[in-house]
C-alpha cells in the first residue's frame, strides 16, 4: 500500500504535457490513493481550480484521489467559503497552501491556517530552507493545527529535523527536485517515524525521484509502512480495504 500526499491534478504552465497523467503515474508506479490539488487553483486561481478539482473527483474516474482545498492567504473570505463548500463532500481531506506563489511567507499565514485548524483538517504547506521552523511555530501557536511541511525544507532538511523535533503536530514529507546522498537517512534517524510521510510531488515531478530517494534509504519495514501508508492514513482518515 502506498499513499502519495503530495501530487496534482491538471495542466502545469510548462511546455510538457502532464495534464491527466497522474492516473497512469499511479499506475506504473503502484501508487494505490494520491491526494491532489488542483495545478489551476496553485498557481492561479483557487476558486476556479478547486471546483474543477470538485467536478473531477465526483467521477468514477477519480476513486483513488482525494483533494485539498487550496487557499490563497491573500484571499480568505474565498478559502472560508471554498472549505465550507468542499469539505463536506468527502472528497476533500485537507487544505493546501503554496507559500511563494502567493507571496505569503509562512509568518503571515497565521489567520489561513487558523481557518485549518477551525476545519479540523490538515494543511499541506510549501516549505524551503529555514521556512520550516516558522511552520513548526505557528502551528505550536494555532491549537488543533496539524500541518505537513512540504518538501521538508527541502535542502533545509536540518531545520526539518529541529522543527518536528519541537512540534508534535507536524509532519513531513520529502518530495524535492534533488536527490542529496543521506537526506531521507538522517531525517528518519532524527524524526519520530510516526511524523513521516511520502509523497512525489507528481506530476510536476515523476515519482521516480521520490522512489529512488527512498531506497537509497534502505528502511527497515516497519519505518518503510509507516512511511508509505500508515502515517497518511491515520492523518487524513483515509478508508482502506
Amino acid at each position: 500500500m502506498i499513499i502519495d500526499v503530495h501530487a496534482h491534478w491538471g495542466p502545469w504552465f510548462f511546455t510538457m504535457d502532464v495534464a491527466g497523467l497522474s492516473l497512469a503515474a499511479m499506475d506504473r508506479y503502484g501508487i494505490d490513493v494520491s491526494i491532489v490539488s488542483a495545478t489551476e487553483a496553485v498557481i492561479y486561481d483557487a476558486p476556479a481550480g478547486n471546483r474543477a478539482l470538485a467536478g473531477f473527483l465526483a467521477t468514477p474516474t477519480a476513486a483513488r484521489l482525494y483533494g485539498y482545498v487550496t487557499i490563497n492567504p491573500r484571499r480568505l473570505a474565498e478559502g472560508e467559503r471554498d472549505l465550507r463548500e468542499l469539505l463536506p463532500t468527502g472528497r476533500f481531506v485537507g487544505v493546501k497552501i503554496h507559500t511563494d506563489y502567493t507571496g505569503s511567507p509562512i509568518p503571515r499565514l497565521r489567520e489561513a491556517l487558523a481557518l485549518v485548524a477551525e476545519a479540523g483538517c490538515p494543511a499541506l504547506v510549501h516549505t524551503w530552507g529555514a521556512s520550516v521552523l516558522d511552520l513548526a511555530q505557528v502551528c505550536l501557536d494555532t491549537p488543533g493545527l496539524r500541518v505537513i511541511a512540504g518538501h521538508m525544507g527541502a535542502d533545509g532538511h536540518r531545520y526539518a529535523i529541529e522543527a518536528a523535533s519541537g512540534c508534535d503536530r507536524l509532519y513531513l514529507e520529502p518530495c524535492y527536485s534533488h536527490a542529496p546522498a543521506g537526506r531521507i537517512a538522517e531525517v528518519v534517524a532524527g524524526v519520530d517515524p510516526r511524523r513521516l510521510l511520502f509523497g512525489t510531488d507528481s506530476t510536476l515531478i515523476d515519482p521516480a525521484s521520490a522512489y529512488g530517494a527512498m531506497a537509497a534509504a534502505d528502511l527497515d519495514p516497519e519505518t518503510a509502512e509507516l512511511i508509505a501508508w500508515r502515517n497518511a492514513a491515520d492523518l487524513f482518515d483515509i478508508p482502506l480495504g
